[in-house]
């Protein structure tokens, strides 16, 4: 492969990770529906120390854990944020 082959590649997986945030920002919705229904709070740290271990636990590399860590963090932020947003008006 060439220099332009890969970057097609890298191109297809950042639409593909696009998709997939947005997946997940969706079920994070939902989850913020429920939580409000019963009155729980957006923010579960247990949740995301789990995620961590979870994530760490199974990445192959060549990124870091700490990476991994940084990463799921900022999806999560963001996922937390549109909860807190989206379920304001429910």
């Amino acid at each position: 492969m060439d220099i332009n082959d890969l970057r097609i590649e890298i191109d297809r997986l950042d639409r593909e990770l696009l998709r997939i945030f947005n997946e997940r920002a969706s079920l994070a919705l939902k989850i913020g529906e429920i939580k409000k229904q019963h009155q729980m709070p957006v923010y579960d740290p247990e949740r995301e120390k789990r995620i961590f271990v979870a994530m760490t636990a199974a990445n192959p590399g060549p990124l870091e854990d700490s990476a991994i860590v940084r990463l799921f963090e900022r999806v999560i932020d963001e996922s937390r944020r549109l909860e807190r947003i989206r379920t304001k008006g429910i």
